[in-house]
């Protein structure tokens, strides 16, 4: 396992001296004094109850061997969960996340902390509420308020204390503020500050006799380490969104975040002094979930109930499993791809928006796009359908000036520097653009071309989208809402029936990148480093 020592907190720690403090073993730690061991494991945007990418990896049949495992080597174990798991998922089109919560409840989840795709259901929460319900682990998100109770939603704890021989282990949840744009929680829940709410929580668990807190959060990095800056005595963050594997620290906190869909497990092991209850120290590593694990046969039998609770969904994964057509090349339906630049798949679905609705451009946000997998050459079948879009958004078409679609490619490329996977960013057909995310936002796009011709801000476009940005401006899009709606959400396909639609009727497919969206500030081997561009001003001596 890697190890950190603890040293004191200094505000803005790096990635490089989080590495500097890479200690030789675990018997250095424990060399000072008694510690209490306490066992984090960790996954987070897990979306899928099988395994994936072609079952290589993934399965939570296969989380369950491995907490056996490491349950029968660390007497205090807790399972914990970092968000977004009943939604989006091609299962959740019909049971609406009850399939993760029996596969959860089966494994033997401890605490998982609301996602912003918790709340896709819609603005009555009766779903979530739910699911909730039926949950036998414990959900959190201290930030996450109902505005008539004025508590936290679902009266869920804003935090939790768990006591291991004489030391307490105190967890609170935070949520992404950004919720309100990405999902569709209604107006009657608010997603409070994170700094603000942990600043108030942590001296509460600390009344409490919490020696450790750990936070578990469902935020960016960007934010995670804000809140490491801006909440001190977090001891360790637990996070998730990013779909990426991130290891970090900021202010001297660690940081950790998994991929998405459990291809793999974090053990975070907390070394902790039972003279005075603080952390000491903490031990890491990143365990693959992948085929190998069900050779475990020691540990094959903890499968057994996960396997008897998802018997009842066979029917369905039959079904999905039904050929829709072909494709001669992979499709990179990757999610941060999808989120950051052209795609062939984002191509092909914005191809097939624009040709469906007859409008002049095809325009797909790229955080819709959701197997987050490369999809292999070959047979296409309905799971790969569902997987890809999900959401059964209607595409409507709608009209705008010149001067709202420059908006609309500013807004989706506002976040290309500041956040490593901005939903909004645009797939789209009918049109190129090149941006330079150097610039400021706002000011971002340099070149626009619709149909081969410059754009025209005077003039009036067409555009084929989903409703959720186009009628309920979602991820940001507050400029759509108000355009000429030629197309009603009633009158208007879904986008996953237009997607397979158009891979029945062209198959085999074969979608290419073709230079529709060029960004200027990154090379082919990366974005470049910005040098500082300010130095601090020399402090007057007094006289």
């Amino acid at each position: 396992m890697n190890s950190i020592r603890l040293w004191p907190r200094r505000a803005g720690l790096t990635v490089a001296l989080l590495l500097l403090m890479v200690a030789t073993s675990v018997a250095q730690n424990a060399s000072d004094e008694c510690l209490v061991r306490v066992t984090l494991l960790q996954v987070n945007d897990v979306y899928q109850f099988t395994p994936v990418d072609e079952g290589k990896a993934g399965g939570l049949g296969r989380l369950a061997i491995l907490r056996q495992r490491i349950m029968s080597e660390s007497q205090h174990t807790l399972f914990l969960m970092s968000g977004d798991t009943i939604s989006p998922s091609v299962e959740s089109l019909t049971y609406k996340g009850q399939q993760m919560i029996d596969a959860w409840n089966a494994i033997g989840l401890d605490f998982a902390v609301f996602g912003n795709h918790e709340f896709d259901f819609g603005p009555k929460p009766d779903t979530l509420l739910s699911r909730i319900k039926e949950s036998r682990f414990v959900w959190l998100g201290a930030n996450v308020i109902d505005k008539t109770t004025k508590k936290t939603f679902a009266n869920t704890p804003p935090f939790v204390i768990r006591e291991f021989d004489n030391v307490k282990v105190g967890i609170f949840g935070l949520v992404l503020p950004d919720t309100t744009k990405t999902s569709s929680p209604g107006e009657n829940i608010d997603f409070r500050d994170v700094c603000q709410t942990a600043r108030r929580i942590i001296p509460q668990m600390r009344a409490g006799g919490a020696g450790v807190i750990v936070a578990l959060t469902h935020l960016s990095m960007a934010e995670d380490k804000q809140l490491a800056r801006c909440a001190p005595g977090i001891d360790v963050i637990i996070g998730g969104h990013e779909h990426t594997l991130l290891q970090s620290a900021s202010a001297g906190t660690p940081i950790f975040k998994m991929t998405s869909d459990a291809r793999e497990m974090g053990r975070i092991q907390l070394n902790i002094s039972a003279a005075s209850g603080k952390l000491q120290s903490i031990d890491w590593e990143i365990i693959p979930v992948n085929s190998e694990v069900d050779k475990d046969t020691e540990f094959a039998a903890a499968r057994q109930p996960f396997d008897a609770a998802m018997l009842k969904y066979d029917a369905l994964l039959e079904k999905l499993a039904v050929q829709v057509g072909s494709t001669a090349v992979v499709l990179n339906a990757k999610s941060q791809d999808n989120r950051t630049r052209e795609t062939n798949i984002g191509n092909f679905i914005a191809d097939a928006f624009r040709r469906v609705a007859d409008a002049d451009i095809g325009f797909v946000n790229g955080g819709s796009i959701r197997a987050d997998d490369n999809i292999r050459a070959g047979n296409l079948t309905e799971r790969n359908v569902l997987s890809i879009l999900p959401f059964p958004n209607p595409v409507v078409k709608i009209e705008v000036t010149g001067e709202t679609l420059l908006k609309v490619l500013e807004h989706g490329v506002s976040r290309s520097k500041e956040s490593s996977e901005p939903g909004e960013f645009p797939q789209v057909s009918g049109l190129r653009f090149t941006f330079d995310a150097s610039k400021p936002a706002g000011q971002r796009v340099t070149e626009v071309f619709v149909n081969g011709q410059p754009l025209d801000k005077q003039k009036t476009y067409t555009l084929a989208t989903s409703d959720f940005l186009a009628v309920k401006g979602g991820d940001g899009y507050s400029m759509l809402p108000s355009a000429k709606l030629l197309t009603t959400p009633q009158a208007a396909q879904k986008a996953p029936d237009i997607l397979r639609t158009a891979i029945k009727s062209m198959s085999p497919i074969n979608p290419q990148v073709e230079g529709r969206i060029k960004r200027l500030d990154q090379t082919s081997g990366g974005g470049k480093q910005e040098p500082c561009k300010t130095q601090p001003k020399p402090r007057k001596r007094r006289k």
